[in-house]
């Protein structure tokens, strides 16, 4: 990813790790010093501190507002 790029809330993203479930996508519920992220498979609610978030963030799927 370029710098710079901006995340959002209700942006879905794909993360390069897939999670046990067998998804790669989560949306993006809570921005700040963590980032919340919920899978779209299963539903499960993840927190990531946002420069391991920024590391495995691999695309945008769509952006949120």
């Amino acid at each position: 990813m370029t710098a710079g790029f901006e995340v959002k809330p209700r942006d879905v993203v794909c993360l390069r790790k897939e999670h046990p479930c067998g998804s790669s996508e989560w949306q993006v519920v809570r921005l700040g010093s963590e980032v919340g992220l919920r899978c779209l498979k299963c539903q499960r609610y993840l927190i990531l501190k946002r420069r391991v978030f920024e590391q495995r963030l691999k695309d945008f799927i769509s952006r949120g507002i």
